[in-house]
Parts: structure tokens; sequence; C-alpha cells
């Protein structure tokens, strides 16, 4: 999966906050049947109920039994993503819903988010077909395909201003073009990180570099330019380079959006991660250390989940309208409290989160977990019954 991008230990209060409430929704999930797979964590061992299981919609009724947040994956052979859980807290359960063609598939625990995990290989059996699906569920598929594409296009210029300023040794110019250059990307990081191998390239923090990377070398992208400007305060021959390179990674991403493997689940699942991004990166205030411009990505991150929702809103209507009713009450809140940070509504000039307290910081995260929870449902609500 992505690197991480944050301390585990900084961010094991947002983690507990996030998961407490899930874990005691989810304790009655469905604990047999053919399409569901038990995954037990613990900080050695990823343990799977059954090795086969019908290709379609598949269940991941997930355990953290260690002492470690860990995250669970499944993978395809080569390591793409196909849908993944994030942050889950020591002693609680959550579960994911995914949909799966027929194949050879790997399940990964990762105690402490980071490294490859802990593996095991399953298969999903049949003729190669996934469940029935809704045709109103093909649409929202194409339509958030097509959004993700205009995000990816639509960050490629607004990248290049950035670059172009770095290049130039523009240290303030550079300033005002990075919030808005990471825009489309934050709305829909979950399908630039099914690729595995962007994200650690444009979007890794200096903590988040795996053992043995040298950050002198080894650390790329967003992040390590925001550092040059902002604390070091200069721009060398190595920022520089960096720039291009970041323009080069963004084209890489910009030419795969459209062949990422989406789904219905991955799109509800994806939708659930951002605000599991939220959660752990920007509401601790560590994601933009230095620029201090969280709430640009907040508000990205919230959008592209918001997306997803009402792209598969019609579907879950149907399935269940509590669940909506929910979801539009939780994401009609925190962009109301978002609001509170901008003067103007149709801006992303959003107060310096080095300026928010801690009180309303716990506001924001008591909102962003109230999103969270009934989120995490979604992907449930729109497979077909």
């Amino acid at each position: 999966m992505r690197t991480v991008r944050r301390p585990v230990t900084t961010a094991i209060a947002a983690v507990a906050a996030l998961t407490a409430v899930t874990a005691c929704t989810e304790k009655g999930s469905s604990a047999g049947g053919d399409r569901v797979v038990n995954v037990t964590a613990t900080d050695d061992k990823c343990e799977v109920s059954k090795k086969e299981f019908p290709a379609g919609h598949v269940e991941l009724a997930i355990e953290n039994k260690g002492s470690k947040v860990t995250e669970v994956y499944i993978l395809f052979p080569d390591d793409r993503i196909v849908t993944e859980r994030e942050n889950i807290g020591p002693g609680t359960k959550q579960t994911v819903t995914a949909e799966v063609k027929a194949g050879d598939y790997t399940i990964a625990c990762k105690p402490g988010m980071k490294g490859d995990g802990i593996r095991q290989t399953v298969k999903a059996t049949g003729d190669g077909a996934v469940a029935k699906r809704d045709p109103r569920l093909d649409k929202a598929v194409a339509a958030y395909r097509e959004y993700a594409q205009t995000q990816a296009d639509e960050t490629l210029p607004l990248a290049e201003t950035f670059a172009k300023a770095v290049k130039d040794g523009d240290i303030e110019a550079a300033k005002k073009a990075y919030a808005p250059s990471r825009i489309g990307w934050e709305r829909t990081e979950p399908v630039a990180e099914s690729f595995g191998d962007i994200d650690p390239k444009v979007d890794v923090r200096e903590d988040g570099l795996e053992a043995g990377q040298d950050p002198a070398t080894d650390w790329t992208g967003w992040h390590r330019l925001e550092k040059a400007l902002w604390q070091d305060k200069k721009i060398g021959d190595r920022e520089k380079e960096l720039a291009d390179l970041l323009i080069k990674d963004l084209k890489d991403w910009q030419n795969r959006v459209g062949k990422a493997e989406i789904t219905p689940t991955s799109m509800a699942n994806g939708a659930k991660e951002l605000l599991d991004e939220v959660a752990t990166g920007k509401v601790t205030g560590e994601e933009e250390r230095y620029s201090h411009t969280d709430l640009v990505d907040f508000k990205a991150n919230v959008e592209g989940a918001q997306k997803a929702y009402e792209l598969l809103k019609p579907v879950a209507q149907e399935n269940d309208p509590a669940l909506v009713t929910e979801l539009d009450k939780q994401f009609g809140a925190l962009n109301g409290l978002l609001d509170k940070y901008r003067a103007d509504k149709s801006s992303y000039d959003f107060t310096s989160y080095d300026k928010v307290g801690e009180a309303d910081r716990k506001e924001l995260s008591d909102g962003v977990n109230a999103l969270a929870e009934p989120l995490s449902k979604l992907a449930a609500a729109v497979v077909v019954k």
C-alpha cells in the first residue's frame, strides 16, 4: 500500500477515535458464509479463515488482536490495491466489502502501517464474472472515472506553475502555488494509491520513508519541496531537479488514471480512506507540517469522498435510506465546520492550520469521526441484495 506519511505514535489518538465507534457497530458482522473471510491481525501474524472464496463480493471481517495500529489490504498479484482499510486500532474490528473477479490475490496485514506486511495468498473462484450489478452503478463508475481523470488533467498545469516557480528560485511564488497544485491529487488520492508506486514518489513525508531509505537521496515529491520552501527557506539545484521529477511522476499518474481498477465498492471504500487521511494527517497537522496548508487538503479530501458518495447515493438510498440520511447530515455538518475557516466559501483561502487552536481541532476531529463511521457502511449499501 501507500507509504505511511505520519508517525504511528502521534496518530494513535486519532486512530482510536476513528475506529472505536466502528468496532462497536461491526461486532455483529456476519461471521460465516462463503463470501466472508475472517482476518485476524496481530503484530506478527495475518491469519485468514479461508484461502478460497467465490468471485464477486467478498467481505473481510477484520479483528486486530495486536498491540499496533494495522492496515489490511486485498492486492492484485502485481501489488496493485483492490481495496484497503487503514488505521485499525488495537482491539478493534472493522469490515470491508470488496468486489473481485476470479483469480489469485493477496491479503496483507501491515502492523505499524509500514513495509510489505504479512501476507496470505488467496483465490477467488468461479467463472470470472463478478456479482450482478445495478446498471446505475456502472454509470457511477464511469462518472467517477471521468472525475478522477479530470482531477489529474487539471492538476498538471497547477503543478507546472509550482515547479516553474521552484526552478526560477522564486520562493514566494512557489509557496503561493504549492497548495493549489495538490487539490486534485487530494480529491482522488485512493485512485493514485491503487497503483502502489506513484504515491511514495510524490506525496511521502520524511517520516514515511521506509527503513534504509536516505532522505537526502530517496525523499522526493511535494513534501520534500515544502520543507525546502518553509523550513529551509532556500532553493538549490537539488530542489530544481525535484521539481522536474514531480512533474514527470504526476504525468505518469495522469496517464495511468484511465487504467485504474474502479468498482462501486472501491469508490465507497476510497471515500472512507479519504476520511482516514483527514483523521490521521490533516486534523493532527502532520500532513502539511511546514506550510500549515492542512485545511486545503482537508477540504479536498472531503470533496473527493462526497463526490464518490453522491454518485453511489441513488442505489444506497434504496438499500439503506437511514444511512443516506445520516451521511447527508454529517457531510453537511463537516462542510459547515470547514467553512468557518475561510471568508469566501468558493475559495481555498483557508486559515493557516497553526492558527487553529486545540479546541477547534477537537471539533474538526469529532466532525470527521461522525462522518467516518456511517461512511464505512457505504460499500455494503451498494452491494446488490
